[in-house]
């Protein structure tokens, strides 16, 4: 029978790996947020856009502007986002004195010696004193950022990215795996700090479809493993419930993360189950159909908390590497193509009819009982279920017998006890009266004693 549900693949949700990259052919992963693209192509299609929007306005005069004029209006735009990145990263409208070459290397081999994941060793060699000037740099645009933070969070978004590039130019002498490494703690220290002022921010609609995507997601609630096409344990198989709850729980935790790069590590962390419980569940190695089926399946079952919001906001304020290449880019992509896949699921693509899927969505029906695996755990369930009825009615029967003996006993010694009682008060009766009225015996040993005493003249008379 399991046989027989993994033949029809069609099942399953098809997607190629062709389908996961940027539709810009640059190579690196895309994403449906970004309409397709990679995040570095998303941004070079969206800058002229709105350069085409601002030149595309009416003017008072109805005159088209002239070419100089357009010269001018764009250098005065470029040379003030020079002098507003330059108060940003150096505190100042120009760059500060280049540092001895000496302290330079001394900061970058100091850098380069951290072992991966020591953020608190980053944050003492960031407060060293040959490391000044980089912490000025993050201090400034902190400060900045917090006073500034009314503006459009994609405006935010620009500017973290732009600090991101130019923070990394001071480690341009490094290999690409130290700066990446460097990089993730800076990205941890900065947006640690500003995610209280970014994260869902009021100038977006992010939590209007939090709520949109969790009543969605709880509307699928009745969507089983085997309408997606994902593979459950066998009956002979040690496993106990459902496989994919360690996946389940890490894609819940991301929620309570702050920085981008910590919430992609609750992705992977999820992924890597996913492809764990596939392992387990399947004879055959999992593949990409499998693993994305599998996710969708552990995103209805988890209905994380804020799902829109937290992939937002990885997408907006993440570093841009993490997205468009790597394991934490691959498992990023499917899990928005599973969110994209939830909010247009319909019947066809569970091998429903549309009056069928109608039913299930407005719950006047339920899916029926699966063949195979879960047809025999559900038996299997009953029958436990069915047997711990019995042993418990047979318990509540064995009470019943205890209590109705208890109070036999209990009658019997409450009648033994009245029995002596009664007893012990005739008997102490009897024996008061015999002390209080003198017998027969007891008179004549008086008399007796009477005539010893009696005197002579009495006698004579």
């Amino acid at each position: 029978m399991r046989a027989t549900m993994w033949t029809d693949k069609q099942r399953g949700i098809q997607l190629s790996q062709e389908k996961l990259l940027c539709k810009n052919t640059c190579g690196y992963y895309g994403n449906p947020a970004w309409q397709g693209f990679c995040s570095k192509c998303w941004r070079e299609q969206m800058r002229p856009a709105e350069a085409r929007t601002q030149d595309s306005r009416p003017s008072n005069d109805a005159t088209p502007p002239t070419f100089s004029k357009f010269e001018e209006k764009k250098n005065m735009e470029k040379s003030r986002r020079i002098n507003t990145m330059r108060r940003l990263f150096w505190g100042g409208p120009s760059p500060p004195k280049q540092e001895p070459s000496d302290s330079h290397l001394l900061v970058l081999k100091a850098f380069q010696n951290l072992q991966p994941g020591d953020f608190t060793g980053f944050l003492k060699i960031l407060r060293s004193t040959s490391a000044q000037q980089l912490h000025s740099r993050c201090t400034t645009f902190l400060n900045t950022m917090e006073a500034y933070h009314h503006l459009p969070v994609q405006k935010l978004s620009d500017l973290v990215q732009d600090f991101f590039q130019s923070y990394a130019e001071y480690f341009n002498s490094f290999s690409e795996a130290e700066l990446t490494q460097t990089m993730e703690h800076v990205e941890k220290l900065i947006m640690t700090r500003l995610h209280k002022w970014v994260f869902c921010h009021d100038s977006c609609d992010d939590e209007q479809k939090d709520l949109a995507l969790q009543r969605r997601i709880r509307s699928l609630a009745w969507v089983t493993p085997q309408m997606l096409g994902v593979p459950f344990p066998d009956i002979q198989s040690p496993i106990i419930g459902d496989p994919f709850l360690p996946a389940i729980t890490a894609i819940i935790e991301m929620d309570a993360k702050r920085a981008p790069q910590d919430k992609l590590v609750c992705v992977s962390k999820c992924s890597q189950q996913v492809f764990e419980a596939l392992a387990a569940s399947n004879s055959e190695p999992a593949n990409a159909d499998d693993f994305l089926s599998a996710l969708v399946y552990v995103v209805l079952k988890a209905n994380p908390p804020r799902l829109h919001s937290n992939m937002q906001y990885v997408i907006r304020f993440g570093l841009p590497h993490s997205l468009m290449a790597g394991e934490s880019g691959y498992y990023f992509t499917n899990l928005s193509c599973a969110v994209a896949f939830i909010e247009k699921l319909d019947g066809p693509a569970l091998s429903l009819s549309p009056t069928e899927f109608e039913g299930y969505m407005r719950h006047r029906r339920g899916p029926a009982a699966a063949g195979g695996v879960r047809q025999q755990a559900a038996e299997e369930t009953q029958h436990l279920l069915d047997e711990l009825t019995c042993r418990q009615e047979e318990l509540d029967r064995g009470v019943d017998s205890l209590n109705t003996q208890l109070q036999k006993w209990v009658q019997t010694v409450h009648s033994q006890l009245d029995e002596t009682t009664s007893k012990f008060a005739t008997a102490q009766t009897e024996l008061s009266s015999s002390l209080s009225s003198p017998t027969g015996e007891e008179v004549q040993q008086q008399l007796v004693l009477t005539d010893q005493y009696a005197g002579p003249d009495d006698s004579d008379c």
